[in-house]
């Protein structure tokens, strides 16, 4: 007699129902239950509280003086909002930097859905000119000093030309600290050793304080632009062991085709190996920038004025006393937003280029 047997076939995981997702993600053992238990317990704590102080008993409108509930009072964010976006930046001329910031998004849209060449050179050398005569002035607009600009402004201001000025230098530091040739080998290497051994706040103080040392005492130099060069050259570094490491991920055979190809070292670095070095890097890289944006509250320390510090100088306002915490939750909103967005773009990024299951 023939007995034949049949496998019974697991059933899909999507197919087997809340009950069990619990059992196998939540409960799957007594360590696992008890943990979960203590993180609900948690959860159970603090969540509820803070609903009730950010919204059921929070104050959304009217004046100060009447405030009867004792959750946040978020008529103080209403009444400063101006100053958290726009620092000290004349009201008359709000319309420059957020016409500024739609451009932004037509050129990152356009850039993105456009092949042609010659659209993509000129958006990316008329941008930075476009974008900084808005700002800043000039070709007719009244000349806006950068000792005014100030709050969410000044942070993105700060953080987006650090990140799109260091990134390339990055990319060179790690080339020449990959190189065979021993002086550009060793000039990188000091130079990313020198500034990943120093904080960011020495760096700082470097550029608004040593940097001018260096040019013609009649030429003044802007101290928004001393930051800008320091944190630049500061971010660079880090973009240089991160683009390093990708660099050595790279299988030795990648090296070796593109010089079976008997491709040029730049169109081989270009076309072959850098390619896939950054997406390998994608994740740190955009660590490195999620960084740089948070780092951007550290200008306190040479007098410019970011998101953050303009927290702490509205909430001395002899009107408003007493309501730091506010400001603080609600620039901490305003960073988690941005810092989830990067990641959440690097994420896409790294599913665009992922070419393992294709």
């Amino acid at each position: 007699m023939i007995y034949n047997t049949i496998q019974a076939k697991e059933a899909p995981s999507n197919t087997k129902g809340a009950i069990h997702w619990l059992k196998e993600n939540l409960f799957s053992s007594i360590l696992n239950s008890i943990l979960t238990i203590m993180a609900f317990y948690l959860l159970y704590m603090i969540i509820p509280p803070l609903i009730n102080w950010m919204i059921i008993d929070a104050t959304w409108s009217g004046s100060k003086e009447e405030i009867t509930k004792d959750g946040a009072r978020w008529i103080f964010i209403k009444e400063k909002f101006h100053h958290f976006v726009y620092g000290f930046y004349p009201e008359e001329f709000y319309y420059r930097p957020n016409l500024a910031l739609v451009l932004t998004f037509l050129y990152i849209y356009i850039f993105r859905k456009t092949n042609n060449k010659n659209i993509r050179y000129f958006i990316f050398f008329s941008y930075p000119i476009i974008i900084y005569t808005l700002v800043a002035g000039g070709f007719g607009l009244e000349h806006i000093e950068t000792h005014k600009w100030g709050g969410l402004l000044l942070t993105i201001v700060v953080a987006t030309v650090g990140i799109i000025v260091s990134f390339p230098i990055g990319i060179i530091l790690a080339l020449g600290r990959a190189s065979n040739m021993p002086i550009i080998r060793t000039l990188s290497t000091i130079y990313i050793e020198f500034f990943r051994g120093v904080p960011l706040i020495t760096i700082l103080f470097m550029s608004s304080v040593v940097l001018p040392l260096f040019f013609p005492s009649e030429l003044e130099f802007d101290k928004l632009l001393r930051a800008i060069i320091g944190i630049t050259l500061f971010q660079a570094a880090y973009i240089a062991e991160v683009v390093r490491g990708g660099l050595q991920a790279i299988p030795k055979g990648q090296y070796e085709a593109a010089d079976s190809l008997n491709l040029p070292y730049w169109k081989s670095m270009g076309f072959v190996i850098l390619p896939q070095a950054l997406k390998i890097s994608i994740p740190n890289i955009v660590g490195s920038f999620i960084s740089l944006f948070k780092d951007t509250t550290l200008l306190l320390i040479i007098g410019l004025f970011d998101l953050l510090a303009m927290v702490g100088l509205t909430s001395t306002d002899s009107n408003w006393l007493g309501f730091e915490t506010e400001g603080y939750v609600f620039v901490a909103l305003v960073y988690w937003a941005f810092c989830f967005s990067m990641s959440r773009y690097a994420k896409t990024l790294e599913v665009k280029f992922n070419t393992d299951n294709k």
